[in-house]
């Protein structure tokens, strides 16, 4: 498995520089990446599962991660709510013992009293030394002042304190004349004209509890406010006793949600002083007190056991050793906060909580929920995913195994029905190439005995994509009729599902081929093919298709009907339509080759047009003429970038020799960068060509002996250049073009070679032998790999230097559709 993956990272990273000179963006750099994880998926099929599996737990982890991240929200803002409206509330009834406990102590009757008993207490040296008859008239007075407030507003008692925080009055006699240590904080704040209400605390003196037992320890507390003489000064401090039971406690309870969910009251020290929903659970884990009535107010304190009790976890060690909550601790810090991660609470169970501090009456509000309830809906759809994913899993396994079946029985029946040689119709009998998206026979119709070139779908790139683009081909070159656009005769598929069209057997020489076997053409010659290009491409364009791979690897010479050097045009798998270029909003990208490629087509390849096919044909001619491309470069994006700035020598400079200035200006013309500088359409660039092409610098004579000599295996070449060797072969019959050129270089004696170097002019070196090139490389049927020499003599090194460096520039680029067309195995070498 390792193995399989390291091969696919690095394989190849250098190939041979003819191989370079001729490669495409879909065989080099992230195209070829890109092709090569195709390949890799397609054949290694226990990925589907791995990748099934990886898609699986992302899309799991990104809903659960979008809904807990939604309910997180939701719960928060539930729960800040909840504390709001508890606060308000709970703000607003301290507020209104506030007001009953201001409105008493303003009575004048009581003001009065208060005054006279303190200046009494003030004029005596105190409550020992006062006259007892006096003090005790005032104390009743008092008392029957503040007896309708008490019962109206249900207080259970009060006291009156002078500015020493003694106690001068109160309806328990016990508690007259101390000074109380729990009341200093909120007598304080009374004395600084503050109201206030206390928190609860344990009552000192015996009063009743809930249940009428008469106990010291009961919780209590008092709403506080000054009393004023009559010069508006504070004389002494009213407090009235509040029951937390009757009022405090169940108003606070009422922010319970759900099952679990609570709100309590927390003091400065981390003690609880409001009830809890969870008594009687507490008093089973021990936390409280198991006697009748226990209560949580007053006799928790807010510390993490350090697990969840409810589950059987106890605390190593006593409770006043234990940390406070993170509520509590951030509370006793005074501090607001909220967590909707979850912490722990007193009973060790995980929650999520908001609380606030109420910094004028020193205690803070807690509403918390636990945490697997806040989350049950997310906890339900988390297991419902699980189940789903394992069903998924299952069902992918299944699927994949099913696929694998099927997939091998189509396999099997395409391979066999290719095996068989029989497709319809036709019947195949040699195979001339393959490449990245389909595999060419030489064959025959059965009944017509017509020989027709006929191109399969690769039985591993049938997808939509792939068929799509083998549909697109031949549906547009069908609907060309010229006799220099390769005809298409038929296109089926079989009932294995193999898909396949048949076009003409075309048995002559690409120009590529021509020049890299044969040197630089005649200009008359030159002229004529161009001319004949022209014909086929003006009918394209006056379709509003632009070809966008002109190159010479795409232009078949062939002897057809009697007629020589006529010439074909092939490979319309590019062809775009302007207007759909137009309307889409999609960005195809580059495509073409980039040794022929214009500048619009590398700077706004969404906006080619036929004269974008024009610099093509000009950069072809140039070829031709030159025996090489217009410009070298060592990188792809230096060869782009020449094609947008820089200026072409002139074919004559580039050669070594002199043109026909009307040929010349012609070719030049159709390099220009400016679109409009160029020939508008093909039939202008085929005028200005059509007065050299009709003259008799390449007659009609000279093609036939040129094509006799072809035919008969001698070397037909005008200004003899041997060789050892054919470089790879892109025409329909490559393999007979090989085996006649082998024989061809093997008549021939090193003193041939010789005589014949000399007579060459000096642009046209003697090129070395070349490897035989493999006869199923996956381009033979559109392009050919020039087997560049590796070695020149020094006299001719200028003249070749623009061939013997090596490039990756003269395969078809197609950025927008690299996904599309899966490479085959041999593809995978090429960088």
């Amino acid at each position: 498995m390792w193995t399989t993956i390291k091969s696919w990272w690095s394989e190849p990273k250098v190939q041979d520089d003819a191989r370079k000179a001729h490669m495409t963006f879909a065989r080099t750099s992230m195209g070829n990446r890109i092709q090569r994880t195709t390949l890799l998926l397609r054949r290694q099929l226990w990925l589907w599962p791995i990748l099934a599996i990886l898609l699986l737990s992302l899309i799991g982890y990104l809903i659960t991660r979008s809904i807990r991240l939604t309910m997180e929200a939701n719960l928060q803002s539930q729960l800040s709510t909840l504390l709001e409206v508890e606060k308000s509330m709970v703000l607003k009834w301290l507020a209104q013992q506030e007001t009953s406990a201001r409105t008493l102590a303003n009575q004048s009757d009581l003001r009065l009293n208060v005054e006279k008993l303190v200046k009494t207490l003030r004029s005596t040296g105190g409550l020992a030394q006062s006259d007892g008859n006096e003090q005790i008239g005032l104390l009743e007075e008092i008392e029957q002042e503040v007896a309708p407030t008490l019962a109206n507003y249900e207080f259970s008692g009060y006291m009156i304190s002078d500015p020493k925080h003694v106690v001068i009055a109160s309806n328990h006699q016990e508690l007259i004349g101390k000074e109380l240590q729990e009341h200093e904080s909120f007598l304080s704040k009374v004395f600084d004209n503050q109201p206030t209400v206390s928190p609860p605390f344990a009552s000192r003196v015996p009063i009743a509890d809930a249940q009428g037992k008469i106990q010291t320890g009961v919780p209590t507390m008092f709403v506080c406010v000054p009393v004023l003489d009559q010069d508006l000064q504070i004389i002494a401090a009213l407090s009235l006793r509040i029951r937390p039971d009757r009022e405090f406690t169940r108003l606070i309870q009422l922010g319970r949600i759900g099952r679990s969910g609570e709100t309590y009251a927390v003091d400065a020290q981390g003690l609880m002083v409001s009830g809890s929903r969870f008594d009687e659970d507490l008093i089973l884990l021990g936390v409280l007190p198991d006697r009748d009535n226990a209560e949580s107010i007053l006799n928790i304190q807010l510390r993490e056991p350090g697990g969840d009790m409810t589950k059987g976890y106890r605390a190593k060690s006593r409770r006043s050793e234990l940390a406070f909550t993170k509520a509590a601790t951030q509370l006793m810090d005074q501090k607001d906060g909220i967590d909707i991660g979850g912490y722990r609470d007193y009973r060790g169970v995980p929650v999520v909580g908001v609380w606030t501090w109420l910094k004028d009456y020193s205690f803070g509000l807690v509403t918390e929920i636990d945490y697997d309830e806040a989350f049950e809906p997310l906890n339900i759809l988390r297991r419902a995913f699980y189940t789903m994913f394992g069903l998924l899993a299952l069902a992918t396994m299944a699927i994949l195994a099913f696929t694998i079946i099927v997939g091998r029985l189509q396999r099997e029946a395409r391979q066999a029905a290719v095996e068989a040689k029989q497709l319809g119709q036709y019947r195949l009998d040699v195979k001339l190439g393959e490449g990245a998206m389909g595999t060419v026979y030489r064959g025959h119709h059965a009944m017509l005995r017509r020989q027709s070139a006929i191109k399969l779908l690769n039985v591993e790139r049938v997808n939509e994509t792939s068929i799509n683009r083998f549909e697109q081909e031949v549906q547009i070159t069908c609907n060309l009729n010229n006799p220099h656009t390769i005809a298409i005769y038929d296109y089926g598929r079989t009932p294995e599902g193999v898909f396949y069209y048949a076009m003409e057997y075309l048995d002559g020489i690409n120009l590529q081929d021509l020049v890299d076997r044969y040197g630089p053409q005649p200009e008359g010659r030159v002229a004529k093919i161009l001319d004949q290009l022209c014909s086929s491409l003006f009918e394209a364009h006056s379709m509003g298709l632009v070809h966008r791979d002109i190159k010479p690897a795409n232009v078949m010479l062939n002897r057809r009907g009697g007629v020589p050097d006529f010439v074909k045009l092939l490979d319309f798998g590019l062809v775009r339509a302007v207007d759909d270029a137009k309307r889409t909003k999609h960005q195809e990208g580059m495509a073409g080759t980039p040794l022929y490629m214009s500048p619009e087509s590398i700077q706004t390849p969404d906006l080619v047009d036929a004269r974008s096919d024009l610099y093509a044909v000009g950069a072809v001619g140039y070829f031709l003429l030159t025996g090489a491309p217009i410009f070298q470069a060592s990188s792809l994006a230096e060869l782009c970038q020449l094609h947008v700035d820089a200026v072409p020598l002139a074919p004559s400079v580039r050669a070594g020799k002199s043109f026909t200035s009307e040929l010349e200006h012609a070719i030049m013309s159709c390099l220009e960068k400016n679109r409009s500088k160029r020939p508008q359409t093909a039939r202008d660039l085929s005028n200005l060509l059509h007065g050299l092409a009709a003259s008799d610098a390449w007659t009609i004579y000279d093609a036939d002996a040129w094509w006799s000599r072809y035919e008969r295996g001698s070397n037909p070449s005008i200004d003899p250049l041997p060789t050892d060797g054919p470089s790879t072969g892109g025409s329909q019959a490559s393999s007979h073009m090989k085996s006649q050129a082998k024989s061809q270089s093997k008549s021939q004696s090193k003193s041939q070679a010789k005589s014949q170097a000399k007579s060459l002019p000096q642009a046209q070196p003697q090129p070395q032998p070349q490897p035989q090139p493999q006869p199923n490389h996956p381009h033979s049927e559109t392009l050919l790999l020039t087997q560049i020499p590796s070695a020149r003599p020094a006299e001719n090194e200028q003249a070749w230097r623009t061939m013997v460096e090596p490039k990756d520039f003269d395969k078809t680029v197609d950025f927008g559709t690299i996904s599309g067309d899966g490479p085959d195995s041999n593809d995978t070498k090429t960088t």
